[in-house]
């Protein structure tokens, strides 16, 4: 039984431990669980919800790595293929003082670039009540495309509504035109779509969170909700029936790595509206877990648990 669903590429991660040392030059490095679609999977089920995460991983020490943390995390590997064929993704990740840090990817090839899609007959649809989407694994081969494909057909069929990130990894395509054009087609069979204002300018066009949203509700009929991800300014929601307003951010005193925070802000959401909370309340959690993802080196290391986030909105003076 489990309530949250995704499919993506686990990668091991190795982030520098030497600030503002370039990778070339860093000789000190932190292994760490990373994806992004496996970050929402462990914030999800640190905030107390069954999740189910869909994969395939080398017969190597890092897939074991990575069954090994998914299943500390208690997140339920049974959908987690491993094959002696192909080798586990890895990547390499600087850390910066300011800004974004620059990751380095191991990637092509890998055994998720090979996915078996018989995996996806073992689905349990039962107990779903929500399945979240990214756009980096169809990116990683056309096989995973293909299955990209079948899993959102499936989730169709089923009626389980989806939240859609485009989360854009320009070089895992071959074109900015096949990103823009693919990743909109698959935005179009979403329930909720959460693109970020840097995104909205590549694959619509615009920086105006309204333009964006807009154009996400007439991108396809199943797409109910856009909520357009500002970053510190938190987030715009727009919906199917017109209401529209902007959910402000929480203040962060220090930064130490951005990556993972657009994740968390989707591990909020999604949590919240598992538990029943209005949408609007929803999006203040997610810009909670966002705000503590940014405050944690790993991808996923910052996200809370129930007791944590409940601190949190306390000392911010939030009650939900």
């Amino acid at each position: 039984m489990t309530e949250f669903l995704t499919i993506g590429e686990p990668i091991a991660l190795f982030g520098s431990k030497e600030v503002d040392l370039s990778l070339k030059d860093a000789t000190q490095f932190q292994k760490f669980l990373a994806g992004a679609e496996v970050n929402v999977a462990v914030g999800v089920s640190r905030l107390g919800h069954s999740s189910t995460y869909i994969s395939q991983v080398g017969k190597d020490p890092f897939g074991d790595f990575i069954i090994d943390a998914l299943k500390k995390n208690k997140i339920e590997t049974a959908l987690v293929g491993q094959t002696p064929d192909y080798w586990t993704a890895f990547q390499l990740k600087d850390r910066v003082s300011t800004g974004d840090p620059s990751i380095f990817y191991f990637r092509k090839g890998s055994a998720a670039a090979h996915f078996d899609p018989n995996i996806l007959r073992n689905i349990d649809f039962s107990t779903l009540k929500f399945a979240h989407l990214s756009g980096i694994f169809p990116a990683i081969s056309q096989q995973a495309c293909q299955a990209f494909t079948q899993l959102i057909e499936l989730l169709a069929h089923h009626h389980i509504p989806t939240t859609f990130d485009p989360n854009l990894r320009p070089q895992l395509w071959e074109s900015t035109e096949k990103m823009r054009d693919t990743l909109n087609h698959f935005a179009s069979f979403a329930t909720i779509v959460l693109p970020g204002i840097n995104e909205g300018e590549i694959l619509v066009g615009s920086r105006d969170p309204n333009e964006i949203a807009d154009f996400y509700l007439q991108n396809g009929t199943a797409t109910q909700i856009v909520i357009v991800k500002l970053g510190e300014e938190g987030a715009f929601i727009k919906t199917k029936q017109g209401e529209a307003y902007t959910v402000p951010g929480f203040h962060v005193t220090k930064v130490v790595d951005t990556v993972g925070a657009g994740d968390g802000f989707a591990v909020g959401l999604l949590t919240g509206l598992m538990e029943n909370l209005s949408l609007k309340e929803a999006v203040i959690r997610a810009n909670a877990v966002g705000a503590l993802a940014v405050q944690s080196a790993g991808d996923s290391d910052g996200y809370p648990t129930k007791e944590e986030l409940d601190t949190f909105l306390k000392a911010q003076e939030v009650v939900l």
